[in-house]
């Protein structure tokens, strides 16, 4: 069987939706159409029995407890309420916050409002591989820290954080732990009890789930968190997230999150083993490319390179055929060095031209041998263009 043109390898971005998802889904557009908030009939009562089910679901793939799921509309509403929530209900305690200069945008967007508002935010510099020094971050926690925010699996370069030793830390400090798991649940396992994590955001278009339907765990004992609401209205969510449940959405991404879990170990191997093949055959035919972040605390999916002497949007352009990246989709259409790799201290060159390989449960052998030869064909057309002196040796 023949290859499909355009390939997609852009899964950090969206994932398509599976079919066993969708076809969860479709009953609650049509004929299950109810309310969950209608508690006077039947119609009511479907659409409610099928976000607790739901709610289950996701609590299942992280260790937690389904009523510690709240549902909102997605990893960036999550991270605001995380943030803006713990940072507001605490204000008393402290006003301090802890985050990283790699996160997403919704968290560092969230970290600037506040500091608007009169909050005190350190932004703790990584090290080059991306990965946080836990002797700083135990260092940099005051008597005014309530929150500290720092991402499982860097959106970019798909670096791993090591959560479970952040987590005892915060505990034992007394400190609240957020992480945005949006790249990591569901591709690396995530144990909200063992990682001693607070809060957690999600979002069910990562793992194959729709847009537009995610959710935040939010622990309730040992500690039990409490967080100010950041929209207000009918009181649902234990008034926490206000506003109609969106009830498709919310079953894909139940339906998503068990998926995952029976899954992952095997979609874990196999992309990796399809993430190993990509690099070693870029890397077997190219001189000079510089692997972004660390390869050993990474997921499994995900490969962020940068081919010295070459532009990314010129590469992405002469392999049109192929779906990939330049940095995060959310800032897509920006020509700054990605303020990622320049965290990690990378030159401008090789920082404002990454380029993000994001392989996807749907992705095959086949598609990955073209991409390599895709790649290779291009970069070497473009640095010859460039006069890019071959020969130089390869830094991984």
């Amino acid at each position: 069987m023949g290859i499909q043109l355009p390939i997609y390898m852009d899964n950090h971005a969206t994932t398509p939706v599976d079919p066993r998802v969708l076809e969860a889904m479709l009953p609650y557009f049509t004929q299950n159409f109810g309310n969950a908030a209608s508690r006077n009939h039947k119609f009511g009562w479907e659409a409610e029995a099928a976000v607790e089910t739901a709610r289950k679901q996701v609590a299942r793939l992280i260790t937690a407890q389904p009523q510690e799921i709240i549902f909102t509309s997605g990893a960036t509403e999550s991270d605001n309420l995380a943030v803006k929530g713990v940072a507001w209900r605490y204000r008393q305690k402290g006003n301090h916050i802890i985050t990283l200069p790699t996160e997403h945008k919704a968290v560092l967007d969230s970290c600037r409002r506040l500091e608007q508002e009169g909050f005190s935010v350190t932004y703790l510099p990584v090290e080059p591989d991306g990965l946080v020094d836990l002797g700083r971050l135990e260092a940099a926690i005051t008597d005014r820290t309530t929150l500290v925010s720092i991402m499982a699996a860097n959106n970019e370069i798909g670096v791993l954080q090591p959560v479970g030793a952040i987590g005892q830390l915060c505990r034992n400090r007394g400190v609240l732990f957020h992480t945005d798991g949006v790249q990591a649940v569901g591709k690396v396992p995530i144990d909200v009890e063992a990682m001693n994590i607070d809060l957690m955001s999600i979002t069910a278009h990562k793992i194959y789930g729709p847009k537009g339907a995610g959710a935040l765990y939010i622990r309730g004992r040992n500690p039990r968190v409490e967080i100010s609401p950041v929209v207000d209205g009918g009181g649902q969510e234990h008034g926490i997230r206000a506003g109609t449940l969106n009830v498709p959405g919310i079953v894909g991404l139940g339906k998503a999150c068990e998926i995952c879990r029976l899954e992952m170990p095997e979609e874990s191997r196999r992309l990796r083993a399809l993430r190993d093949r990509l690099k070693e055959g870029l890397l077997a035919q190219l001189n000079d490319v510089h692997i972004n972040g660390s390869l050993e605390f990474r997921v499994p999916h995900n490969l962020n390179l940068s081919f010295r002497g070459v532009e990314a949007e010129e590469l992405m352009l002469g392999i049109n055929d192929v779906a990939v990246s330049s940095g995060s989709a959310c800032l897509s259409g920006a020509r700054e060095p990605s303020y990622v790799l320049k965290a990690l201290g990378l030159e401008d060159e090789l920082a404002q031209n990454p380029v993000r390989f994001g392989l996807g449960r749907f992705n095959t052998d086949e598609e990955v041998d073209y991409v390599i030869h895709r790649v290779v064909e291009t970069v070497k057309s473009l640095r010859e263009v460039s006069s890019f002196p071959e020969g130089l040796r390869t830094k991984a």
